[in-house]
């Protein structure tokens, strides 16, 4: 699977320059796997949660009219956004399966330089802007229809928080090293939880537009 998802070029990289965390590698590369603390699972449920929540609040009560309006030729109307926020999920949930299929690489830690908090609020930034890749398009997604998009939504999403609960697997030592920076598998997670907020972020500017129809 292809890994040229949304490239924020490091950005996120750029804007820490707090250390990491010390991560301790064993020399013996059979040992066993190291699962997720409970702080971990938490915060992550609570970001994929959080912004689930965002995404339906968002629309909550807009009509067809709203749904669709535009701010300008080239900008994307609420529905579009939303079914970007849909394949998004599900291409990079595809993606972090695929780290995961890997064998774990904790050599590779030294590469990431950014933080769990820092990763998160350089994605959310939508003073950085950038130009998906066009497998992540609305026009590309597939779904017919928003009511389509919202359910492929959140279908992903708790099939993604059931999994951070539950999973025996050691996110921090399979690192994925991308185009727009290194990350390990569990830093992915938060991306797809950062994403969706950036884009309902998106959908408030336009409801926000002066041109907005009002009913």
């Amino acid at each position: 699977m292809s890994l040229n998802i949304v490239v924020y070029n490091s950005y996120s990289q750029q804007k820490s320059n707090r250390p990491l965390k010390k991560t301790t590698m064993a020399a013996d590369t059979t040992t066993k796997k190291k699962p997720l603390s409970p702080q971990e699972r938490a915060f992550a449920v609570g970001l994929l949660t959080e912004t689930e929540a965002g995404v339906s609040s968002a629309i909550e009560g807009l009509n067809q009219i709203q749904l669709t309006y535009k701010p300008a030729a080239d900008k994307w109307s609420i529905e579009e956004c939303v079914k970007h926020i849909a394949i998004s999920e599900k291409n990079l949930w595809e993606m972090v399966n695929g780290v995961l299929k890997q064998p774990a690489n904790p050599e590779k830690r030294t590469e990431i330089k950014s933080t769990d908090e820092a990763f998160i609020n350089a994605v959310k930034d939508r003073s950085h802007k950038s130009k998906t890749v066009e497998s992540f398009e609305p026009i590309k997604s597939g779904y017919k229809s928003l009511a389509e998009a919202i359910t492929s939504f959140k279908e992903n999403r708790a099939k993604l928080v059931a999994f951070v609960q539950s999973t025996p697997e050691d996110l921090r030592d399979h690192v994925a090293v991308l185009p727009m920076g290194t990350y390990d598998a569990y830093q992915l997670i938060l991306l797809i939880g950062a994403h969706s907020d950036r884009h309902t972020q998106q959908i408030e500017e336009v409801k926000a537009n002066v041109n907005f129809p009002k009913r």
